[in-house]
């Protein structure tokens, strides 16, 4: 075997033991949690941990139809999350194409401000957030909670779709003006088309965050907006923790992500794979 052969097969197994590592890292999580939803509360308690048990769906049967039921919760999480990335898409996709590809006066002061908004640590605005909406009277309230989640989706998809817009080659979009088409025909019919994988990415980020979000949800959220995150928390009190119920929760809260990944994934992996190599289109 030549030396080059033999160091390219050395590369691909370090790269196949690394992904190995790392899959092995998300997985057993889940795959603890998915082997915990399937127990008694009394087998998850038991010590040693037994792998061999009689399954059971009871968990999946209690957090779907019992008294503590998250199927309302999942209701609230969606119309938060749904909401905040929609309006986060269509704010944050001509507002990164200006910042790309316009001269705008304070262009730069403007942009290092959208940046520096995701250096705040949330924390520090719990209080700021929670005097406004109280006075406006947005506290438990939907659109209270999606504009408060707006304050750190929007920036965050501002900054992560103007380097896609600055990839995308000038020339296309300078030919289209050429053709007497306006600016916003060349955005619309141009750039846009070229943009969908970045705005895949964008979209399955920001409902990501939305989705997960805690801290904002449990003190500027009540009992009519208590998205899963929070709800998670009536399976764990002062007396004990339901792990099995905790585990199935978190399973069924799982499966909107799951299934926008899959539908998103051609999307995705083009989008990812158009902000891993930089083009010539920036300037």
């Amino acid at each position: 075997m030549r030396p080059g052969a033999a160091l390219n097969a050395v590369r691909g197994g370090v790269l196949m033991l690394a992904a190995a590592t790392l899959l092995t890292v998300w997985a057993v999580p889940v795959l603890l949690a998915v082997l915990t939803s399937l127990k008694n509360e009394k087998e998850v308690l038991a010590y040693p941990p037994s792998l061999l048990f009689e399954p059971t769906l009871k968990s999946f049967v209690t957090v779907l139809t019992g008294p503590t039921n998250i199927l309302p919760n999942l209701t609230s999480s969606l119309i938060v999350a749904i909401g905040t990335t929609l309006l986060t898409i269509i704010i944050a996709v001509p507002a990164a194409y200006a910042f790309a590809r316009l001269k705008l006066p304070g262009k730069k002061p403007a942009g290092f401000y959208v940046l520096a908004t995701q250096l705040v640590p949330p924390i520090g605005l719990i209080i700021p957030y929670f005097l406004i909406l109280n006075k406006i009277g947005w506290m438990d309230s939907y659109q209270g909670l999606i504009v408060v989640y707006l304050t750190f989706s929007l920036p965050f998809a501002i900054w992560l779709l103007v380097s896609y817009f600055e990839d995308i080659p000038r020339e296309m979009e300078e030919a289209a003006l050429l053709d007497r088409a306006s600016r916003w025909q060349a955005f619309w019919h141009v750039v846009l088309p070229q943009a969908r994988g970045a705005i895949a990415v964008t979209v399955t980020f920001v409902f990501l965050n939305a989705w997960n979000e805690f801290l904002f949800a449990v003190v500027l959220g009540g009992a009519t907006v208590k998205p899963v995150t929070v709800a998670m928390y009536n399976y764990i009190n002062t007396e004990q923790t339901l792990w099995a119920q905790l585990s199935a929760a978190a399973l069924v809260a799982m499966l909107p992500v799951i299934v926008l990944g899959i539908l998103a994934q051609k999307h995705i992996v083009s989008g990812l794979s158009a902000g891993a190599v930089k083009g010539t289109g920036r300037r």
